[in-house]
């Protein structure tokens, strides 16, 4: 037996032309351990924009019935020579009912239940998944487990990270999104100072309802001396930036060896040896990141990804976490969504201006079945 469905594929051609379409395509019956699942509700996350509007110019797109076609900047098709004239489903993550399963034990054993799951094809009426990756959501609904994947598990990545480097204290930047609010819950479920850098007063007002003990705003005049502030008072000395482009990274470095440099009983013409460390995970701010090494020789910066990070974990670790999040779906690792939009929506010409702006604490919630 076959099921046909709606499936969202993000297209690019040499020439930079960008194509968002719904296809109708046919899902093929599970066989062995795999599960086939009827897409229920699925968030678009900033990594998802990714293949669908970055370096687009949405002044040049044109719209018809469940397709837009664009143009993207040209550093961004160079970048992406690998995927010109192949189409890429969309879709981290979701969650859904499973309607049909292969043979094996462990994917029959889901057969009718709603699972969360991350098949990079979420935004589609169907996915067909390995039951392995499954994770069953019990009593919870669709909506609750929607966000069981790309968030909660980053967080406890970030929580994860810190401790492997030996710090109990970290900076995290558009702390007043999502994953910053839940992040700042694990902190202080786990005993660990968080630093939140946000843009607004109203985003540092929101975090300090929520008992966030440092909040810095990065427009206020005294943000630096604020942000030296919260990392002496924390020692934070490793941090997460979400933003990638500009200077927050940098103002975060510079920041750390200010309170690393009051610890100094003399100069040191290379700066101090408290190492400082910065972690881009997004790239919220296309531009090129500033770093104006006003701090010393000891620091690093690098990139981190989810699925990277969870390949350097053993099985009884991502099974303790897949665990703890499943525990607290409602509550710490609680999702919230500015809109609910149906797959036709979503190429809709107000809609993806709206969303593609992946402003803090505003995402979307795909519902494929309306």
């Amino acid at each position: 037996m076959t099921t046909t469905g709606m499936q969202l594929h993000s297209t690019l051609a040499a020439d930079g032309t960008l194509t968002l379409e719904l296809k109708e395509i046919t899902f093929p019956s599970p066989v062995r351990n795999q599960v086939l699942i009827r897409m229920e509700a699925a968030p678009i996350n900033p990594s998802d924009l990714s293949l669908m509007t970055a370096g687009v110019d949405l002044g040049t797109a044109s719209f018809s019935p469940g397709k837009m076609t664009a143009q993207i900047a040209p550093q961004f098709v160079a970048a992406q020579a690998a995927r010109h004239g192949i189409p890429q489903t969309v879709g981290i993550e979701g969650a859904g009912t499973v309607i049909s399963t292969g043979e094996e034990p462990e994917a029959s054993a889901l057969m009718g239940k709603r699972v969360a799951c991350a098949p990079g094809s979420s935004f589609g009426h169907y996915a067909l998944v390995d039951a392995s990756t499954c994770l069953p959501l019990g009593q919870h609904s669709c909506e609750d487990g929607a966000s069981a994947y790309v968030n909660p598990m980053t967080a406890l990545g970030f929580v994860e990270t810190v401790k492997r480097d030996g710090e109990q204290a970290l900076v995290h930047a558009a702390a007043a999104s999502n994953l910053g609010q839940m992040l700042g819950r694990i902190c202080r479920e786990d005993g660990l100072d968080l630093v939140n850098v946000v843009r607004r007063e109203e985003q540092a007002e929101l975090l300090r309802g929520q008992g966030a003990d440092h909040v810095v705003n990065s427009s206020a005049e005294n943000y630096e001396a604020s942000l030296a502030d919260a990392i002496g008072a924390t020692q934070a000395f490793v941090g997460f930036d979400p933003i990638g482009g500009g200077s927050v990274t940098d103002s975060c470095l510079r920041a750390m060896e200010r309170v690393a440099a009051t610890e100094l009983t003399e100069f040191a013409r290379y700066g101090s040896i408290r190492q400082k460390r910065m972690y881009i995970y997004g790239f919220l701010d296309p531009s090129p990141t500033t770093l104006t090494r006003a701090y010393g020789f000891s620091w690093s910066v690098s990139g981190w990804l989810l699925r990277p990070f969870l390949a350097t974990c053993d099985e009884a670790t991502v099974s303790q976490m897949r665990n703890r999040v499943l525990a607290g779906l409602t509550t710490t690792f609680a999702s919230h969504y500015k809109a609910r939009v149906k797959l036709d929506e979503m190429l809709t010409p107000d809609i993806i201006r709206d969303y593609a702006q992946m402003a803090t604490g505003e995402k979307y919630l795909v519902t494929p079945h309306g």
